[in-house]
């Protein structure tokens, strides 16, 4: 397959606005993205802030799994349940909660199956002050852990997602969040796909409700509040191909569920898969000022797969964009660039482009050629 390259310079770093590509969805946010490549299928206001209420508690997991990786915790310890847990989070808190028993000790697998199944507030709490004795000081853990990951766009101040106007997070990020724990922790997460949990006397079915719709849904979260409306990170496999969506700011669960289920079925029907570009292959070159040498190689993070529409490779271009002019040093892994695919001049897709190999900063004669070289031409 042959595709048209042009490369572009972008001096503003805004993704632009994905192609609806027949698509429409009555979600306020949303994303569509493959979960090998991170390429992004469909978006809309994937990168606005959102509020994500129980959504947050995917980052909340992402820390206890670490932690949990790491050896400082057992799914076998058992964390107590405070006054701050209970009346927080509790039944009393009117929200959603697994029932806990205030002053009661409650293992570490058990608070995990209830955030995710029950979406418990009181778990959350729980699990936060169990592992880092106050939830302020267990969410500075959460954002420490969200900038490796590379959620740029969010911060938490909770590990239940309650309304605090200092948390947010993007569309873009919780769809993020979800692959790095489906990649990182595949020994915790088939709790995600358990149909119900009954804790205290009382059974509640698993909140996220397309798990058992027959459309291969087997994650993540769902989240509410008043003022966010109802959304969803969603996951699906089928075959050799698994997709994640993020759905936000709608009125009804019954409407989460349908657009939801909606954009993973168009995601998974519309579209083929094309092999682009193997692991390490170069896509493009950046140009470098004043470096070792006068551009880098732009590639992908593995393989890099198109989904394109059906029927549609006769129509394909691409482009690739970066902030120009790069400047030395270059770390080899940097992100440096997006790779956008376009099918009758309409984006259907994009994709991060990574540095192949350092590019140090060059010697004085390379540095005062490409500054005479920007004199003269200025940098195009």
């Amino acid at each position: 397959m042959r595709l048209l390259f042009v490369l572009l310079f972008a001096i503003a770093s805004a993704f632009p606005a994905m192609a609806q590509a027949n698509f429409e969805t009555n979600a306020r946010f949303a994303v569509l993205m493959d979960y090998e490549s991170g390429t992004v299928i469909f978006q809309k206001d994937a990168d606005a802030r959102l509020e994500p209420a129980s959504m947050t508690k995917l980052m909340t997991l992402a820390v206890v799994f670490n932690e949990l990786r790491n050896g400082r915790i057992t799914l076998d310890d058992e964390f107590f349940v405070s006054e701050n847990a209970w009346r927080t989070g509790g039944a009393a808190s009117g929200g959603s909660t697994m029932f806990a028993e205030l002053n009661s000790r409650i293992r570490v697998e058990d608070l995990i199956r209830s955030v995710i199944i029950q979406s418990g507030n009181d778990a959350a709490i729980v699990l936060a002050e169990g592992i880092a004795g106050t939830e302020a000081t267990f969410a500075s853990m959460m954002n420490q852990l969200a900038r490796q990951i590379g959620l740029d766009g969010s911060n938490f101040t909770n590990s239940t997602g309650l309304p605090d106007p200092d948390e947010y997070s993007t569309a873009r990020d919780l769809a993020d969040l979800g692959r790095y724990l489906i990649r990182e922790f595949p020994e915790f997460y088939h709790y995600f796909s358990e149909p119900e949990m009954e804790w205290n006397g009382i059974n509640q079915a698993n909140r996220n409700s397309l798990i058992e719709v027959g459309i291969g849904v087997d994650g993540l979260k769902t989240g509410h509040t008043n003022a966010a409306g109802y959304g969803a990170v969603i996951s699906t496999a089928q075959g050799d191909r698994r997709l994640v969506a993020v759905v936000h700011g709608l009125g009804s669960m019954r409407e989460r569920a349908e657009e939801g289920r909606k954009l993973l079925t168009w995601g998974t029907r519309a579209f083929e898969r094309f092999e682009a570009y193997a692991e390490g292959a170069v896509v493009a070159y950046a140009d470098v000022y004043g470096g070792e040498s006068s551009s880098v190689g732009l590639v992908g993070q593995g393989d890099i797969a198109l989904y394109l529409p059906r029927g549609s490779r006769d129509c394909l271009s691409a482009s690739v964009h970066y902030v120009a002019p790069l400047m030395p040093p270059v770390a080899a892994g940097q992100q440096i660039a997006e790779l956008r695919v376009f099918c009758n001049d309409q984006l259907v897709q994009s994709a991060p482009l990574y540095a192949a190999q350092d590019v140090p900063q060059g010697d004085l004669v390379r540095r005062a050629t490409d500054a005479l070289k920007q004199l003269a031409l200025g940098w195009l």
